[in-house]
């Protein structure tokens, strides 16, 4: 399993565009690839243009094909001029075990 923290800080006057095409490629991704177990976006409650991204993929060989989608492709050209600073932090699961339990308590 391959688990990321993208640590994202956007431009006051992007942040509307930027959420917009993030949600689609999220979207894309988790229902599209079965290597992508998660891609779950967040933001600071007192601070809206810091977004935090939960990346949990099958392995990297996942991550890497997901890189190669026309939908990560597009977020990444088109949020490009928005994004302000970007941080990927590699993360391991202390309880990779318990993942499974976690995600299937979320219902709709």
């Amino acid at each position: 399993m391959m688990v990321r923290i993208a640590e994202i800080e956007i431009e006051p006057e992007s942040l509307d565009g930027y959420l917009t095409i993030l949600k689609e490629e999220a979207e894309a991704s988790v229902r599209l690839e079965p290597g992508v177990i998660c891609i779950y976006p967040m933001y600071q409650n007192d601070n809206p243009n810091q977004i935090r991204l939960l990346e949990i993929y099958a392995n990297k060989e996942a991550y890497q094909s997901h890189l190669q989608t026309p939908y990560f492709k597009h977020y990444k050209t088109a949020t490009l001029p928005m994004v302000k600073s970007l941080r990927l932090i590699d993360m391991t699961a202390i309880d990779p075990e318990t993942m499974s339990q976690i995600f299937s308590k979320i219902s709709h």
